[in-house]
């Protein structure tokens, strides 16, 4: 119920901001709602993804070879074939397992 509340009026005043900005005054308007709501908005996100990031366990997960998943039919077209563009070795395993076990 909070967070409708806020995302209501926050429509609220942009509805309004942008019919009074008809005559060419909505700049001085659009600049406070950037920094009314667009950098704390911003900010929260960003804190967000820092605590969850924080928070997250960097060990890597057991190797268990599914049949469906890791499917080779063909050849990447880069490097030894076999690991994908942008393959780190720390959490994308290969169709047999991870290059490195210690961790």
């Amino acid at each position: 119920p909070v967070q409708m509340s806020a995302a209501l009026a926050a429509r609220r005043v942009l509805a309004a901001a942008s019919h009074s900005g008809s005559e060419g005054g909505g700049q001085p308007t659009w600049k406070i709602l950037t920094i009314v709501l667009a950098f704390p908005g911003v900010s929260v996100c960003i804190a967000n993804a820092y605590m969850k990031a924080q928070a997250h366990s960097h060990e890597q997960h057991e190797f268990v070879p599914y049949p469906h998943l890791r499917i080779r039919t063909k050849r990447f077209p880069w490097g030894d074939g076999n690991h994908s563009l942008f393959h780190n070795p720390h959490t994308n395993p290969l169709p047999d397992g991870y290059e490195s076990s210690h961790h």
